[in-house]
């Protein structure tokens, strides 16, 4: 993914990296962000406000206004039904939990707390506002999760789901991220807060089961019969994320050969060991994350993880080993729309611009169309609910798909799902996902891919960003006649966000970070790793052109 590996990278995690949890708490706490400074504002990306204590970017403060502007929201909409609020294992999403707590409680939002503080994943949240809303009209829930994801241990999140359980649209998070800016500044006043232990006790406070209430209902979504009786071995690391309680109770439940290979939970995350750039990060896409688990790959028949907050998912077959997340996405289509009879026969396939092309080949072989959006889960929620998509996915190894009857399961990624189907797959095929996913290559062709980060200072970001398909003056790409050039995404018009080239035996994209002075470019080829680096070069150089002067 990137030349520059740390020699460190797939190692232990030494000490000198451990975050210093104490100090990270008290500058949570002590450290008062100026809104005048764009790092210390608040900034909703593509999966909420994302920032580090020590930076100043996520902070008491921080979490005080969101939360007031969420409860402001919140009234201005309607929405009078449950709160479902959680938090993963991150050092700073307990104290930001208690923050929000606080603040919700004080506006009189009915909360919906995790029974004895139990640790909630991302995909629990989505799946209690859908089973809450499923049927009613007024009074719906909506939801927040307090987490940044795979990001860091020094990193805090938080991320508000409405009404229709899935991440936010950029409408919503506009007027909350407004709002709370307005709320940071010096004097603003306006954020209502009662002591903790009066919010827990509060009447508008309740606890509610999630592990039950995810747990027990597994088996609408997956064939959890085939997976118990073919007694196939299974593995999963949590990587100390805040499923590790779920994972010994969907063994116990459905009486699965399920080993969980590591149940610590530690706010350092000492356990890892570290990700390509020498910092710990608990990605199950990345095999320097996931090499503890790589290496047990034979006493499993099939093994995954998960990441912090589980929506994220990552499996390692003992043919492949850890699947780079485009092939898995593949099978996983492959598999799902042949043994799905109950979905509607015109669900389509949900991906991202930067997915892979081998699930348009897989769509078109299924007979199925293919909706391809910008990146960012969001724009799958519609298809989700209404069942017009029975699968979305991101190359970033977050998906979710249609229960069994063809109704929403959830509506924001969810890693556990997707990675107990690698076991039904397993199951019910006698294949492993890394072996059926090479017969769909021996039959649709085999996909090199890579992904690399250039520099871009500001500027340059903000120009690639709202690129003009006039401004890429080319006909060929690696030797082959342009297709398309997209600023906008196929399925939805919508803006990418930079700029998408095609050609018959390959295609690159290339946008902007929203948190480094970086661009990206995701390049995909047909023919050979050699025309893959062809193909990186020539899209380095049509960017920089078109940056230039930026």
């Amino acid at each position: 993914m990137n030349a520059r590996v740390n020699p460190l990278a797939g190692q232990p995690a030494p000490a000198a990296v451990l975050v210093d949890v104490p100090r990270l708490i008290t500058a949570y706490y002590s450290e008062r962000p100026d809104p005048s400074i764009a790092s210390q504002r608040v900034a909703f990306g593509t999966s909420g406000h994302r920032g580090n204590s020590f930076d100043v970017g996520f902070n008491e403060a921080h979490v005080l206004a969101i939360s007031q502007a969420i409860s402001e929201y919140r009234k201005q909409q309607g929405i009078d039904g449950p709160l479902f609020l959680g938090f993963d294992t991150h050092a700073l999403s307990a104290p930001a939990f208690a923050s929000a707590l606080e603040v919700l409680a004080a506006n009189g939002v009915e909360l919906m707390i995790a029974a004895g503080g139990e640790y909630t994943p991302t995909p629990a949240i989505s799946h209690a506002i859908l089973n809450y809303n499923r049927g009613r009209k007024t009074g719906l829930a909506d939801g927040i999760v307090i987490t940044p994801s795979h990001n860091p241990p020094d990193s805090g999140g938080f991320k508000y789901n409405p009404t229709n359980g899935g991440p936010a649209d950029t409408d919503i998070t506009k007027w909350i991220e407004n709002r709370a800016n307005e709320l940071l500044k010096p004097g603003a006043g306006g954020i209502k807060r009662i002591a903790l232990e009066q919010a827990r006790a509060a009447a508008t406070t309740h606890s509610h089961d999630y592990v039950q209430n995810y747990v027990q209902d597994l088996g609408a979504i997956l064939d959890m019969d085939v997976i118990r009786d073919s007694k196939i071995r299974m593995g999963v690391d949590p990587l100390g994320g805040a499923g590790v309680h779920y994972w010994p109770r969907i063994g116990e439940r459905y009486r699965l050969d399920l080993t969980i290979v590591n149940d610590a939970v530690d706010p350092t995350f000492r356990f890892m060991t570290l990700d390509w750039d020498g910092k710990i990060r608990m990605d199950p896409s990345s095999s320097y994350a996931m090499r503890r688990l790589i290496e047990l790959k034979d006493r499993y028949d099939i093994a995954f993880g998960c990441d912090t907050d589980h929506d994220r998912h990552g499996i390692v077959t003992k043919s492949s080993g850890l699947m780079p997340p485009n092939h898995y996405l593949s099978v996983a289509i492959d598999y799902l729309f042949s043994h799905r009879s109950g979905w509607r026969a015109d669900a389509a396939v949900g991906k991202t611009v930067v997915s892979s092309a081998m699930i348009d080949r897989v769509g078109k072989r299924l007979k199925r169309a293919v909706y391809e959006v910008p990146v960012g889960f969001k724009w799958f929620v519609a298809g989700l609910v209404d069942g017009t998509l029975g699968f979305g996915g991101e190359e970033s190894a977050g998906a979710s798909f249609s229960r069994i009857d063809g109704q929403a399961w959830t509506t924001d990624k969810d890693g556990i799902v997707p990675a107990l189907l690698s076991a039904e797959i397993t199951a019910r095929t006698g294949r492993d996902p890394g072996e059926h996913y090479r017969a769909l290559t021996q039959e649709l062709g085999t996909s090199f891919a890579d992904r690399i980060d250039a520099s871009a200072n500001p500027a340059q970001k903000a120009k690639l960003g709202k690129l003009d398909r006039a401004q890429i003056h080319i006909t060929e790409l690696a030797g082959e006649p342009i297709e398309q050039i997209l600023t906008q995404a196929p399925g939805n018009n919508a803006p990418i966000g930079g700029v998408k080239v095609t050609a018959r035996g390959g295609w690159f994209a290339a946008r902007p970070s929203g948190t480094e002075d970086i661009y990206k470019i995701y390049a995909e080829s047909f023919h050979d790793d050699a025309h893959l680096r062809r193909l990186i070069g020539e899209a380095q150089t049509i960017v920089d052109t078109a940056l230039a002067g930026a």
